[in-house]
C-alpha cells in the first residue's frame, strides 16, 4: 500500500536527486531505505547498492526488492550509527529521513564519516517539518559543501546535493 501511494511522490524526489549525481560503478548507500525503492533507479548503474533501515518490517520489503537485482544488500542499522568503516561509499542517499532524527547535524557528520572524499551526500527536508531557512541552517552546519538544492512546487521536500 505504502508503495502503491507514495510512488509518484518518490520516484519526483528520486529524479532530482540523481539530476546531478553520477552513480555509475559506484558504491551506493540509501539510508532509511523503506521497502527499498530506490534501488530501482541506481542498481543498473551502480557497482553496489547498500541499503539500512531501521525498521525490520520496512527490510523485509526492501529484500524482496534486493532479491531482483545481484548487487542490493539490506541491513538493520541506525542511521546515527552506521556500522561501516570511514570513507567507503561513493554517494550516500536518504530520503525523507533527516525530519525522524533526534539531531539532524548529527545525521549528516555520520553520512559525511562514511562517504568519500568528493563523494555525494544527497538528502531531503520534508517541508511540513523544515523551513527553509532552517533546513539551510543545518546544511550549511554540516561541514559539507552544497553543491545543488532543489525547491519545486511539485516536491514536498527540498532535495539538497552536498560534498565533502
Amino acid at each position: 500500500m505504502y508503495e502503491e501511494r507514495y510512488a509518484q511522490e518518490q520516484k519526483a524526489k528520486y529524479s532530482a536527486a540523481l539530476e546531478n549525481v553520477d552513480v555509475a560503478g559506484g558504491i551506493i548507500l540509501d539510508v532509511g531505505c523503506g521497502s527499498g525503492l530506490f534501488f530501482k533507479e541506481v542498481t543498473g548503474q551502480a557497482n553496489m547498492v547498500v541499503g539500512v533501515d531501521i525498521s525490520r518490517k520496512l527490510l523485509l520489503k526492501a529484500k524482496e526488492q534486493a532479491m531482483g537485482f545481484g548487487k542490493v544488500f539490506v541491513l538493520q542499522a541506525d542511521a546515527d550509527h552506521l556500522p561501516f568503516r570511514a570513507a567507503f561509499f561513493d554517494a550516500v542517499f536518504s530520503f525523507t529521513l533527516l525530519q525522524n532524527m533526534p539531531k539532524p547535524p548529527e545525521t549528516l557528520d555520520e553520512f559525511k564519516r562514511v562517504t568519500i572524499l568528493e563523494g555525494k551526500v544527497v538528502v531531503t527536508g520534508l517541508k511540513k517539518a523544515f523551513s527553509l531557512n532552517a533546513f539551510m541552517d543545518i546544511l550549511e552546519g554540516s561541514g559539507l559543501r552544497l553543491v545543488s538544492f532543489v525547491d519545486r512546487e511539485d516536491l514536498n521536500c527540498y532535495v539538497a546535493e552536498l560534498t565533502k
